[in-house]
């Protein structure tokens, strides 16, 4: 039994006799990581809060090699992304989401100057080796993560230079070829990745041959052929399909003669080409979309799906938009459009009890028009893969990529669920990691079940409000068909941004548990608190008030049923 003492004092440790767990009801405290908002929605996997925090320590090599442990390609997707990691930002709710983007592309372009060594070892030279139909994002991923998975990759690319998209459909003014070809370059050097160029599917190769001779084949081909456009049965003798012109324009720069241009669709191919066309001095360029605007009476499934930036700069440079309405009816002067009849539409619930997009009659109006532009997506060429293909695309049975065809996986666009650059990158690496795990007799990977950390889960008065970086950009009288228009947000920004990240889910090691809690319940080891495995409670002296939960800034520590 301890000795007790009376009077205002009492013996060194004699309160450790006094086990104050005991008072404890209903809750005690637990570390809970969970993940970020802007890691849940990075369709290529990427943990920004575990780069940001490299950042943070002014690490910024560390940082590099945590990103593209997930993403080959910061460089590239730091400027065409359309960033969902943005928009789910918590920081969002204070005084702006990070610049996420921003300092992704400063990190890719850093890497490249400073010539920092992806993270990668050379596979044995006995490692399996995959093929790989297609050289753009979806393919480059798989590539790289193959080796980092320990095998070996070759690919296949019908096109004269490796990117696939990237190169041929996005305009220099959003990725400028110096950028884009330097990451590639730096990615398709890394030891155990064979390209061959010019190798077209159903000409050159075969699936049948590649399963013969290679241990799984990855198709990652892209969506090449436009779907079909046409309003009751009616198009102009003179159509041209939006991606298709807008490559015409990337191989010749230039484009048909045209004064007053429609283009029906909503997604980014659509905006470069309205910005594209209006630059090249057609007098009115409208786009006419089902989806809406971003605003307080725009529901999220219902926002248009391109880069909130770009869809800024393009009303900055006088492009008009026409949202939640379609093209109901052609105005035809023999095969020559002359006007379109466009109807509003607004999302109303089905039978089925999903939404769908309903014409409201009474809202006609007519355009005046001597080009009508479709640009309302695109399906794959079903030349070498026409067992596969289902309509559209290729469905595979998992997330995974599997496809029918034993060994046969499917990446990217030609997926018919994805449609980003990143969601290709994504598909990229989970399907190397899946295959990996055949070769290996691993476990399959898991689909990270964790829960995101909501705002409210937050103690903001931690956080000095901080206002979010602006990159500059040229002026519109400035903007040409090859300059950059978004600039570089540069080292010291970047660091600077880096700072504002709430570290949502994770522990900062502020200290706040060890140094409020009433009791000394919260233990610490003698290495330096880094994380929160260098924070133990004590539950012996815990007695369940919460203070800790309380006071932790990013929602680390939760209070969970002492009998949960």
């Amino acid at each position: 039994m301890a000795e007790l003492t009376r009077g205002a004092w009492a013996k060194a440790g004699s309160s450790l006799a006094f086990k104050t767990g005991n008072w404890r009801s209903d809750k005690r405290p637990e570390h809970d990581h969970t993940r970020a908002p802007c890691h849940a929605a990075c369709p290529a996997g990427e943990d920004q809060q575990a780069w940001f925090a490299h950042l943070q320590e002014g690490n910024a090599e560390a940082a590099w090699r945590s990103l593209v442990a997930a993403n080959p390609l910061p460089g590239v997707t730091g400027r065409v992304c359309p960033h969902p990691c943005e928009t789910a930002c918590n920081r969002g709710g204070l005084d702006g989401a990070l610049a996420i983007h921003n300092v992704e592309r400063w990190l890719g372009d850093e890497a490249v100057a400073q010539g920092w060594a992806y993270p990668v070892e050379p596979p044995a030279p006995d490692a399996p080796v995959v093929a790989i139909v297609g050289a753009g994002p979806g393919g480059l991923s798989a590539a790289y993560h193959c080796l980092r998975n320990g095998l070996r990759a070759e690919v296949f690319e019908a096109s004269p230079e490796a990117g696939g998209l990237l190169r041929s459909a996005i305009p220099r003014t959003r990725l400028p070829r110096a950028a884009l070809d330097a990451e590639i370059k730096r990615l398709l050097d890394l030891p155990g990745i064979t390209l061959n160029l010019r190798a077209r599917l159903g000409r050159d190769v075969t699936l049948e041959g590649l399963r013969d001779s290679f241990s799984a084949v990855l198709l990652a081909p892209g969506c090449q052929l436009p779907k079909h456009w046409d309003v009751d049965g009616a198009t102009p003798a003179d159509l041209h399909e939006g991606l298709q012109l807008l490559r015409d324009f990337m191989d010749h720069g230039k484009f048909p003669a045209a004064n007053n241009v429609i283009v029906h669709g909503g997604g980014n191919t659509a905006i470069d080409l309205c910005r594209l066309m209006k630059r090249s001095g057609v007098a009115s360029v409208t786009l006419v979309t089902a989806s809406g605007l971003p605003g307080p009476d725009t529901a999220a499934d219902d926002l248009i799906n391109v880069v909130p930036r770009e869809l800024e700069e393009a009303l900055e440079e006088g492009i008009q938009i026409v949202d939640h309405a379609s093209i109901s009816r052609l105005i035809m002067k023999g095969s020559k459009v002359t006007g379109v009849e466009v109807i509003s539409l607004k999302k109303e619930p089905g039978p089925d009890g999903r939404k769908h997009r309903v014409e409201f009659e009474g809202t006609e109006r007519v355009l005046p028009v001597d080009m009508v532009v479709p640009c309302v997506g695109e399906r794959v060429d079903p030349d070498g893969i026409e067992a596969l293909v289902d309509g559209n695309y290729l469905w595979p049975k998992d997330i995974w990529g599997q496809l029918q065809a034993e060994g046969v996986y499917a990446i990217g666009d030609a997926r018919g669920d994805r449609g980003t650059v990143a969601a290709a990158i994504g598909d990229g690496r989970r399907t190397a990691m899946a295959v990996a795990a055949v070769f290996f007799g691993l476990e399959a990977p898991q689909v990270n079940g964790r829960d995101e950390m909501p705002l409210s889960g937050l103690n903001t008065a931690y956080y000095p409000r901080s206002p979010r970086a602006r990159p500059q950009k040229l002026p519109v009288v400035e903007r040409s068909f090859r300059a950059e228009i978004e600039g570089d947000i540069g080292q010291t920004a970047a660091m600077e941004e880096a700072q504002r990240c709430l570290s949502c889910g994770n522990c900062l090691a502020c200290d706040n548990c060890w140094t409020m809690c009433p009791d000394n319940a919260v233990i610490k080891t003698v290495e330096i608190a880094s994380d929160g495995s260098h924070y133990v409670f004590d539950l012996d002296y815990c007695k369940g008030c919460g203070l800790c939960a309380r006071e932790c800034p990013t929602g680390f520590i939760q209070m969970v049923p002492e009998h949960g």
